[in-house]
C-alpha cells in the first residue's frame, strides 16, 4: 500500500469532506485520518487527509489528473498530493551560532527527524568540525557584499545538485536575496528570538534584560522576499523576572529556539503546514 497524504485548501461549501473521500474510495483509495479547518471570516476550507493506495505510480498519476478535473475544479481546489514514504532532503545553513545545528543533529543521529542531510552550508568554517562529527559533507561559501550574487549562484547549484526538497536556516546570519526565496518558496524555514516587545539590533538578550521584560520566545517561519515576515510555522515563550541576568537570557532564547526550530521541521516534513494569506494552518 502506497501512503500518501493530500492539502486542501478551498472556498468553504457544504460537502466537501464526502466529495473527496467518496472520490479516493470510488479509486480504491483508503482514507486513514482527516482533519479539516474552516476559516469563517474568509470562508476558507482546509483539510488534511492520510491516504492509502494500493495503486503504482502510473495509476497514482492518472488518479491525479482525474481528481484534478472532477473534483479540483468544481471546487476551485488549490491541492497538492505528497508521498508519505518519501524521505525528505534537508540542507542546512549556519555561521557561528552552534546550538540549534548540534540539536538537529543530534536528533536526525537518533533517528527522531526523518530527513537525508546531504549537504551543510554555511559562510564561516568555525562549524565544520560539528558537520565531521556527525558525518555530514560541510560547503564552506564565503559571503560579502561584493560576492554574495556569486555565492548564492554557488549555493543554489550546491542544492540542486544535492537535489534538495527544502532548507533550514539554523542561524545563518545572513539575507537571502529575493532571488534565492523564489527558488525554494515556503520551503525555507527560519528560527529568530520574538520578544514581547520586539527588540532588533545584535544583542537583543541584553537590550531586553535592561527593558527588564518579563516574557521572552522564539518564532520560526518560512522565509520570503519581506525580511521575517514570512508566515509563522512555531512560537513558544518562556517568563523570565528580575533574577534573571543576561546569560539566563541568553540560556534560555537558545533553549526556546532549538525546541520552535525543531517543532516547525517536524512540521513541515510530516506535511502538516498549510500556507494562505501569509499565514499557516497547523495541522495535529
Amino acid at each position: 500500500m502506497k501512503k500518501t497524504i493530500v492539502l486542501i485548501n478551498c472556498p468553504d461549501k457544504k460537502g466537501i469532506i464526502a466529495t473527496v473521500t467518496n472520490f479516493i474510495l470510488a479509486k480504491k483509495g483508503n482514507t486513514t485520518y482527516v482533519e479539516q479547518h474552516v476559516d469563517h471570516e474568509l470562508k476558507g476550507f482546509f483539510m488534511r487527509l492520510e491516504c492509502e493506495f494500493d495503486q503504482d505510480e502510473k495509476k497514482l498519476a492518472l488518479f491525479k489528473k482525474s481528481f484534478t478535473t472532477n473534483v479540483a475544479k468544481n471546487h476551485h481546489m488549490h491541492w497538492e498530493m505528497y508521498n508519505a514514504e518519501k524521505t525528505p532532503k534537508m540542507a542546512l545553513f549556519v555561521s557561528k551560532y552552534d546550538h540549534c545545528l548540534y540539536d538537529i543533529l543530534g536528533r536526525y543521529a537518533s533517528g527522531e527527524l526523518n530527513v537525508k542531510i546531504p549537504v551543510i552550508i554555511s559562510n564561516h568554517k568555525d562549524l565544520k568540525p560539528i558537520a565531521d562529527a556527525f558525518n555530514v559533507p560541510f560547503a564552506y561559501i564565503p559571503v560579502t557584499k561584493a560576492t554574495k550574487e556569486k555565492a548564492e549562484s554557488q549555493q543554489l547549484e550546491l542544492l540542486k545538485e544535492h537535489k534538495i526538497d527544502f532548507i533550514v536556516l539554523a542561524r545563518y546570519m545572513q539575507i537571502l536575496s529575493a532571488n534565492f526565496v523564489t527558488q525554494y518558496p515556503h520551503k525555507i524555514i527560519n528560527i529568530h528570538h520574538s520578544f514581547l516587545p520586539a527588540f532588533p539590533g545584535a544583542k537583543p538578550y541584553h537590550s531586553a534584560y535592561e527593558r527588564g521584560v518579563k516574557i521572552i520566545g522564539a518564532t520560526s517561519h518560512y522565509v520570503t522576499s519581506d525580511l521575517d515576515e514570512g508566515p509563522i510555522i512555531e512560537q513558544e515563550v518562556v517568563r523570565v523576572s528580575h533574577i534573571h541576568n543576561v546569560q539566563d537570557f541568553i540560556l534560555k532564547g537558545r533553549d526556546l529556539e532549538k525546541i520552535v526550530l525543531s517543532r516547525a521541521i517536524k512540521h513541515h516534513i510530516e506535511r502538516k503546514v498549510l500556507v494562505y494569506n501569509n499565514k499557516t494552518v497547523i495541522f495535529s
